[in-house]
């Protein structure tokens, strides 16, 4: 594991977008050969084998958020690391590139990330055969979006087609209407575009129940909704019956790099959890949320818990903190 803080450390001298590369790259060609707890050391093993609507059977807390792998290149390798559910994507109908370059940076004084990303990955049907070739049981979430150039009042066909496309391959689908990296996606969450598109996604899901068995839908929301309109969103998850909340996206109330993209890690968790707050209160206990935003230790994560998370979600900790972090954290909860 020391060996593994070193190169963490060392790849932070490079890129933000070539030094993910690298890692994921690297973690997957030592997971390949064999030699991943010789870096890493025994970590306990996720038992989870399937996510019910009540996810009772989710024994262990800890996940990886999407973006991280966006197109499910590295499903075993992380699932090696010890975490109990991955959530894949965010995926489009079809591939794109994304912002221009460059677009992912470091804060590191403050141990943050800004993101101008944009969904960039490789589309729905790359993904799905990702998910075919897996060979871990781990719990896959796949997080689903619009294309840059779909407009709003046509967003919802998007979302169709990637859950239909993947629903029989994951164990839950999560909503994400809530990146800032994409012109007017935010918008989706106002009334005019939000009971239309759960709703739609509400039917779909239930046409596929009957094929494929009940997958989860969660919504995931942005920290910088104003309490009003939060209100509105888990008033509308509430009456779709929408299966859960993540809670959160990336923030755009900050001044690094210019005040553009999305802040995560440790300079969001205020915020993150103030939002999670406020979820919690008006959906109680209907319903289960999992949280992201500015997990960078064993304290944090157990904050989020005592929130009124349900599970958690890393990023930005891990890109700073590596491997280390998800051991640290599920020895905590085995302890």
């Amino acid at each position: 594991m020391i060996l593994f803080s070193f190169f963490t450390k060392l790849l932070h001298l490079f890129p933000g977008e070539i030094s993910h590369t690298i890692a994921l790259r690297g973690l997957k060609a030592i997971h390949s050969v064999g030699l991943l707890n010789l870096f890493i050391g025994n970590i306990p093993q996720n038992k989870n084998t399937s996510i019910k609507h009540n996810m009772q059977d989710m024994n262990n807390k800890v996940g990886i958020a999407a973006g991280l792998d966006k197109n499910g290149d590295y499903i075993d390798c992380l699932a090696a690391l010890g975490v109990g559910f991955i959530e894949l994507g965010t995926v489009t109908p079809r591939p794109q590139r994304g912002n221009p370059k460059p677009r992912l940076f470091r804060v590191k004084k403050e141990k943050a990330l800004v993101n101008r990303l944009g969904f960039n990955n490789k589309g729905v049907d790359y993904f799905v055969s990702k998910l075919k070739e897996k060979k871990s049981n781990i719990i896959i979430g796949s997080s689903i979006g619009k294309n840059f150039d779909t407009p709003n009042h046509r967003a919802y066909e998007d979302y169709l087609i990637c859950l239909e496309k993947v629903y029989e391959y994951t164990d839950y689908v999560a909503v994400n209407i809530s990146s800032p990296n994409t012109k007017d996606l935010r918008k989706l969450t106002h009334s005019e575009y939000l009971n239309d598109l759960i709703g739609r996604l509400k039917s779909k899901q239930q046409e596929l129940s009957n094929l494929y068995g009940y997958k989860p839908v969660f919504l995931k929301i942005s920290p910088d909704e104003e309490n009003s309109n939060l209100k509105n969103i888990c008033n509308s998850i509430i009456e779709n019956k929408i299966d859960g909340v993540i809670c959160s996206n990336t923030s755009i109330n900050h001044d690094y790099f210019g005040g553009q993209g999305g802040l995560s890690g440790a300079p969001l968790k205020k915020k993150s959890t103030a939002c999670l707050i406020e979820v919690k209160s008006l959906v109680g206990d209907t319903i289960p949320i999992i949280a992201s935003g500015g997990v960078m230790s064993v304290s944090d994560f157990e904050e989020k818990l005592e929130a009124g998370a349900d599970y958690v979600q890393l990023y930005t900790g891990f890109i700073y903190e590596g491997p280390k972090l998800i051991k640290e954290i599920v020895n905590h909860c085995t302890e």
